[in-house]
């Protein structure tokens, strides 16, 4: 794994280059995957993605090997309680946004039938390639507005594009990056 030439963001880790070259960028349209991968985006912030991804296994205990309706129904004590788990971001205002979120999401349910779909629209429903580097789009700011109109939090245009690279919504490998490569070949 170690011989491909990456993104310059993925350090030699063996758990960031698998996520890099299994994962990022590959496009994700099942529902709880794509909640997931949003909230996670938002425990990232001021943090490096690799923090996040090695605590995703205990996220993944917590909050998301439930339904997003169960996550929604956690009281306040609840995710108290989870912040003393070292295992986590122990950050009560990231920890409540993931609850939060799970409530924002149940809410847009009663109005978006395919959440994934009303995601993907702010793409056109395709993938879409950047190859210059970039920190926010036009998208993800419209997504973000969008996003907090309904209540969600830590989805800011910064988070929200690291969401939209992470699922697929927008392919930014760098242009030296073997799966950039990969893709100009298809």
């Amino acid at each position: 794994m170690t011989d491909k030439t990456r993104c310059a963001w993925c350090t030699a880790d063996s758990l960031y280059m698998h996520y890099h070259d299994v994962e990022w960028g590959k496009p994700i349209h099942d529902e709880h995957a794509l909640f997931e991968q949003l909230c996670l985006e938002g425990q990232q912030a001021g943090l490096s993605w690799l923090t996040v991804l090695k605590k995703r296994a205990c996220y993944r205990a917590h909050f998301f090997q439930y339904p997003i309706a169960h996550i929604a129904t956690l009281s306040d004590q609840e995710v108290l309680q989870k912040c003393t788990d070292a295992g986590l971001i122990r950050h009560l205002g990231k920890l409540k946004a993931i609850r939060d979120n799970a409530m924002a999401w149940q809410n847009l349910k009663c109005t978006e039938a395919n959440i994934s779909a009303w995601l993907w629209s702010f793409v056109d429903h395709q993938t879409q390639y950047h190859n210059e580097p970039m920190t926010s789009s036009i998208q993800s700011q419209q997504l973000s507005k969008a996003l907090k109109k309904q209540g969600f939090k830590f989805v800011g245009p910064t988070i929200c594009y690291a969401f939209m690279q992470a699922s697929g919504m927008v392919s930014s490998h760098d242009q030296h990056c073997w799966l950039a490569q990969h893709a100009r070949d298809k």
